[in-house]
């Protein structure tokens, strides 16, 4: 296949294994040799660089082809106009599972009397901004965190985090917006992601939330935003997203 991708550009890879069921999104850059690509690869997925192989799989999980030449350059393996890759991960040598099983790691556990005197629970959270029953006097109210009621979160904006919605790939972003809107009820997290990933550019349906180039908005709910000091995402860095 042509090499037709300029070197500055990059490709986007969604990638795959066999012995953990985690998926990611990655961008390298698209004149990375296969040998440099294996050697990010192996941080990410656990798989051995000497001993992996690298198959590309059509939407079906069907194999086109394998990036088995260590000297090649990613670019080389593009059709025209192909800046995407589905890239499955395969190393005989790692056990199905290695990377999921924790029953041999040791377990934090805490008596109900110790949770109800930490102040950086769940339980003090709901406490502190009467969130269901702490907010009803007679105790019978709901216990939605997601309730219109809610008006403050240990949330903020300009803060870094780990988008983490089940079945996606974690994403990396910056908090951009938090609050209600109008297109569903209760509190919203809106970012701006590291990477082309997302949805919108900070507006939805007109009504505009936060200012972002298009794809990189998206609005998630707290629960899914994980707060951290998470590096920006960059095409050298070996950080998993």
């Amino acid at each position: 296949m042509a090499d037709i991708l300029a070197s500055n550009e990059t490709v986007l890879l969604s990638i795959t294994t066999d012995h953990n069921s985690f998926a990611t999104e990655r961008r390298f850059p698209s004149n990375l040799l296969i040998s440099d690509l294996k050697a990010k690869l192996e941080l990410i997925t656990g798989a051995s660089n000497e001993t992996m192989d690298l198959q590309v799989l059509d939407s079906n999980h069907d194999l086109v082809m394998k990036l088995d030449d260590n000297g090649r350059r990613l670019k080389s393996y593009l059709s025209d106009n192909q800046n995407q890759l589905n890239v499955h991960v395969l190393d005989t040598t790692v056990k199905v599972g290695d990377f999921e099983d924790v029953s041999g790691v040791p377990k934090f556990e805490l008596s109900q009397q110790e949770y109800e005197k930490r102040g950086d629970s769940v339980l003090a959270f709901k406490q502190k901004n009467k969130i269901g029953r702490f907010g009803d006097p007679d105790g019978a109210g709901g216990d939605d965190p997601m309730s219109d009621g809610l008006r403050e979160c240990d949330i903020n904006v300009g803060q870094r985090c780990e988008v983490c919605v089940k079945g996606s790939a974690r994403r990396r972003a910056t908090v951009m917006f938090v609050g209600n809107t109008h297109f569903k009820s209760g509190l919203w997290i809106g970012v701006q992601y590291d990477e082309p990933l997302g949805k919108n550019d900070g507006s939805v349906d007109g009504k505009r939330y936060f200012n972002c180039r298009s794809k990189y908005g998206g609005f998630i709910r707290p629960n899914d935003c994980i707060i951290g000091d998470f590096p920006e995402i960059g095409f050298d860095s070996d950080d998993e997203m």
